[in-house]
């Protein structure tokens, strides 16, 4: 099995724990650390909508919370069957912080999947080395 169809299927599975009340919109996520450790998350809605989690987010969280932060893919997994899912704006910005050549996996429910790297999802964007010593005008930065 390839690793892109074994984690979108983490990916598949970890979706039916999503809690989303309001929206009904499930999501689910898995992402693949540098030495093969998988970590999964599901989409967790909020009363108050603007602190509602992305399942993304949670993963990767989860990965960083476990001393994690090299990563190789993520995939993502909803119940959509004509598209494949895409990460928001937010957890591209959120993946990006832990590079920008590490490979995204967007899928429909059936689990055929596109491919893109955060790069191709997030061009030219904004990263930790934008904050470096000599690159910060604060020059405070522990980076």
């Amino acid at each position: 099995m390839a690793v892109g169809t074994e984690l979108v299927q983490k990916s598949q599975e970890a979706k039916e724990q999503a809690y989303c009340p309001y929206s009904k919109f499930r999501v689910g996520a898995a992402v693949l650390t540098s030495d093969g450790t998988v970590f999964t998350g599901c989409n967790v809605e909020n009363a108050s909508y603007p602190l509602g989690l992305c399942a993304e987010r949670t993963a990767i969280s989860k990965a960083v919370s476990e001393g994690y932060i090299s990563f190789k893919a993520i995939a993502i997994a909803s119940d959509l069957e004509d598209r494949f899912i895409s990460p928001c704006g937010a957890c591209r910005q959120f993946m990006r912080e832990f590079g920008s050549q590490w490979d995204v996996y967007m899928s429909k429910s059936d689990g055929s999947y596109k491919l893109m790297t955060v790069e191709e999802l997030l061009p030219s964007s904004f990263g930790p080395d934008d904050l470096r010593k000599g690159k910060n005008p604060v020059g405070n930065s522990k980076l």
